[in-house]
This record gives structure tokens, sequence and C-alpha cells, in this order.
């Protein structure tokens, strides 16, 4: 899993979906969290011991480019990246945070790619504070150290007191992908077991759990480009 969010939460939150895979599919599935997203990343990179692996668009079509995964199944609709500020700290425009501090996940996470993009200008940019995940960017707004945060839009709800500056252009939700090491049958079996879930008493727990619906089916034409957005970072 990437590490959007602090280990142990990660770990919690999709304990239901290991745990419902193995006894789907008879095989044993742990859930792996890292402690930030340049150690995922060069994890990543190395294609080893990582089987399935739930991530953005952008990372999900590195691997298929570049290690030969295959995407299985996806989270439904799309995702996108909000910045927000301090409900006492309305601001805006983004030029408004030019020499200001914005907390984020560090590069290569999308919020940061999505963060950079949103000044072009190397002489006005904003300082940037890296965050170990999302909930550590929006306690870093709240107790007042940085003006402003980059966080995945669904996380805004979960808070009262942030005033949303600007939305970032939506990309297709989280993939599911199976590296070369998995055999055919497993990984239609892992495939099977998802788009089935909604059929089934221990299905439907396991996606009420996850706060979803259902996964859908999906294809590498659905994340095809967005590796692109990697274009710059380190070891691309």
């Amino acid at each position: 899993m990437q590490p959007i969010l602090p280990a142990k939460q990660v770990e919690l939150n999709y304990q239901p979906l290991a745990e419902y895979l193995s006894i789907k599919t008879g095989h044993e599935f742990v859930i792996t969290s890292y402690r930030g997203f340049l150690t995922y990343w060069v994890r990543m990179k190395k294609g080893k011991d990582m089987h399935f692996i739930l991530d953005a668009a952008h990372f999900t079509d590195f691997r298929l480019q570049r290690n030969d995964y295959k995407v299985l199944v996806k989270l439904p609709e799309t995702v996108s990246f909000t910045v927000v500020t301090s409900e006492d700290n309305f601001i805006f425009e983004m030029e408004e945070l030019i020499s200001k501090k914005i907390a984020t996940m560090p590069s290569p996470s999308l919020g940061a790619v999505r963060l950079n993009e949103m000044f072009p200008n190397p002489s006005r940019l904003p300082f940037i504070i890296q965050a170990s995940d999302s909930v550590d960017a929006v306690n870093r707004v709240l107790d007042g150290s940085v003006d402003a945060a980059i966080i995945p839009s669904p996380l805004v709800g979960n808070y009262g007191s942030l005033n949303s500056v600007i939305v970032t252009e939506s990309v297709p939700h989280m993939g599911l992908s199976a590296s070369p090491e998995v055999p055919e049958e497993v990984a239609q079996a892992v495939k099977k077991a998802l788009l089935d879930a909604p059929n089934t008493a221990e299905g439907k727990k396991m996606l009420a759990d996850l706060n979803i619906v259902s996964f859908q089916d999906t294809s590498a034409d659905t994340y095809s480009g967005y590796a692109d957005l990697l274009d710059g970072v380190f070891g691309y």
C-alpha cells in the first residue's frame, strides 16, 4: 500500500481486504506499509516482493510500463487532491501562497507532483514542508506551523475546520496490480474475488469496511499516460 496515511492506519484500514482475499483464494495476504514515499518509490523500482499493489494512477502506469505488472481492478470513480488552509486563513488564489509554507507528502507522491505543477515559475515558489503522510499535513495546518497543505480530496470532509483553495484535475482512482511473479491463476482468482464481492455477505462486509461500494474491472488503457507525471522525478 502507498504510504498516504500513517503506516499503522494503512495496515488497519486495509486488513479486511487481506483477510477477505486470504479466505477467498486460499493464499495468505499481508498488508505492507512503508515509512514514506521515498522508501516506497525505491522499493517499487526494484520490483521485488511486492506481489500486489493498490496505489495511485501514476505509479500504476509506471509499473505497467517498466516492471511488467498487470492491473486487475480499481477503486470506483476518480480521485483528486485539494489544497487546504485553516478556517481562519482564507486563501482564494494559489498565487497568495508564494513564499508561504505548504505541507505535502514527499515527491513522488501524487500530491507533491500536482503541487509542483501549480508553481511552474522557479522564482515564484512556496516553501515546501515535507509531511510524513496526509494526517501529518493536515495537523500542521491546524497547529499553524504551515499556511496550507495538499491532501487527497476525500479526506477534506473528515475535518470541519478546513478551507479549500483549489481542487486538482481528477485521475483514475487507485488500481490493484499484480507483479509478473504472481501466477496467472492466482491473479485471476484475486480479480474474481474482488469483482464478485458485492454478491456475498463476506464481500459486502469487506467493501463496507473499506467504505466503497465495489471494485471495478479495468485495463492498462485506463492508466495509460499517467506515468508521465513522474517526468523529472529522481530515478524516473
